[in-house]
């Protein structure tokens, strides 16, 4: 009898994990802001071909720097030859003259070459530098779409929680809504007010009502923006941890615009690859008038050959025919219908015009730092003012809604002062995400990391 107790204890127990298990197993895994930044980054398809292109460029730097070494190549050549209206024919090969009886004749050639450019006015060193700053202007490519994919990816995720929020607030107006609508009917019984005001509230349950599927739906629409950003699959569902942001990390203090931008300039990948490029172009000029100056070629080849109708063996005949060569060419421009000339000059223009493009990503970085800060301020302030209003706001409806249930105040004056509140609740919300935002941005733009966080 007592084992059977034990055995039951322990069948129990063990039911008791195993049902623990499987419902820690079943439980979906949320997304932190984090995570989703870090999936993105590793699976978006735009970065993965911006890593494809810099891996491309790597290879580049390689072939650039194996111009530097000889060129080898073998080569051979086979031919038969048939004369059909001839009882005899005479062919050279080599220094030899042979004779044939054969209207057909065989001979093979066989050659060994090395090529190898000596000097070209310095054009393979400098093309050798150029194509490192390419490369490293493909990796920094990479980093600026992972910047750029990181900061559309905490748009969207400071969106969502402020419409979760929003939700919130909706969801309690139409709870209080619902309760001033019943506390109507028993004022509607008790001939303290009119079948118009009691209207009047049924109609404003459904004006929050359809606010409430609003904010619901604005909410979905958010989430399934950051899905897309993710490039998750349509049926699979996201499950994100929303954090309740305290609102003390609204009013935090903002950096200068100077200190931005300086810790900008010298950290954001798009400006230093705007420089590299700069740095390309005026190589590319050196390249170009590489064309003016003389090149130096060095050749060297051993070759032999065999063919038919001679009394010398295949071995006999490679022996014979070897002969080693030697060469040395200079080629010295002289006239090659303006090719060089134009090369050069279209190789300044690029330069002016990178010069330009580093110029344009400067400001454009400056006037981005600018509207940030500039947006969280305001944001700061606007939160600053929101809070008063909605302190001001909540006391007069809690009286007007006082009054109200005491048959002191209209209709009208209760849902006037209700929107008000509503309104303020809206404003401050709004605010607050946008300074926590902006915030946030302007630190990821001084270097440091982004951080959503209770």
């Amino acid at each position: 009898m007592i084992n059977v107790k034990r055995l039951t204890v322990i069948t129990l127990c063990f039911s008791s994990l195993s049902y623990g298990l499987h419902a820690q197993e079943e439980q979906p895994v949320q997304w932190t802001l984090q995570d989703c930044i870090d999936y993105a980054l590793e699976q978006n398809i735009t970065l993965r071909k911006n890593r494809i292109n810099a891996e491309s460029s790597a290879i580049d730097v390689k072939t650039a720097k194996a111009a530097l070494f000889p060129s080898l190549s073998f080569s051979t050549s086979q031919n038969v030859v048939n004369r059909p209206y001839q009882e005899s024919s005479s062919f050279i090969s080599g220094s030899e003259v042979l004779r044939s009886s054969s209207k057909t004749s065989y001979n093979g050639n066989y050659g060994l070459n090395a090529q190898w450019t000596v000097y070209n006015g310095n054009k393979r060193l400098k093309t050798i530098k150029q194509e490192k700053l390419n490369n490293r202007v493909a990796e920094l490519e990479v980093a600026t779409s992972e910047n750029s994919m990181e900061e559309s990816i905490t748009q969207t995720y400071i969106q969502i929680l402020y419409a979760a929020e929003s939700v919130k607030v909706n969801e309690n107006t139409l709870a209080v809504s619902e309760a001033q609508r019943d506390r109507g009917r028993e004022l509607l019984s008790a001939g303290s007010i009119s079948k118009a005001d009691q209207a009047q509230l049924e109609a404003q349950v459904s004006t929050d009502r359809y606010q409430l599927v609003t904010a619901q739906a604005t909410l979905q629409d958010y989430k399934l923006q950051l899905k897309q950003l993710l490039e998750l699959d349509g049926e699979e569902e996201m499950n994100l941890y929303l954090p309740t942001l305290d609102d003390s990390k609204v009013l935090s203090p903002l950096p200068s615009k100077a200190d931005v931008y300086h810790s900008a300039l010298a950290l954001r990948p798009e400006i230093e690859s705007s420089k590299l490029n700069v740095q390309s172009s005026e190589l590319g000029i050196n390249i170009a008038r590489a064309g003016y100056m003389p090149s130096i070629s060095l050749s060297a080849g051993i070759g032999t050959n065999n063919t038919s109708g001679s009394d010398f063996t295949f071995a006999q005949q490679v022996k014979n025919g070897w002969n080693n060569s030697l060469g040395l060419s200079v080629s010295v421009p002289i006239f090659n219908n303006r090719q060089t000339k134009s090369a050069v000059q279209k190789a300044k223009l690029q330069h002016k015009t990178s010069m330009l493009d580093l110029l344009d990503e400067q400001k454009t970085l400056y006037k981005t730092i600018e509207g940030l800060w500039l947006d969280a301020n305001s944001a700061q302030q606007r939160f600053a003012a929101a809070q008063e209003k909605l302190r001001s706001t909540s006391i007069s409806y809690e009286l007007i809604s006082e009054q109200f249930n005491l048959g002191m105040k209209n209709t009208v004056e209760l849902l006037t002062e209700k929107n008000n509140l509503l309104s303020a609740q809206q404003e401050m919300l709004q605010s607050k995400y946008m300074a926590i935002l902006n915030t946030q941005l302007l630190k990821f733009y001084e270097g440091e990391k982004i951080v959503i966080s209770e």
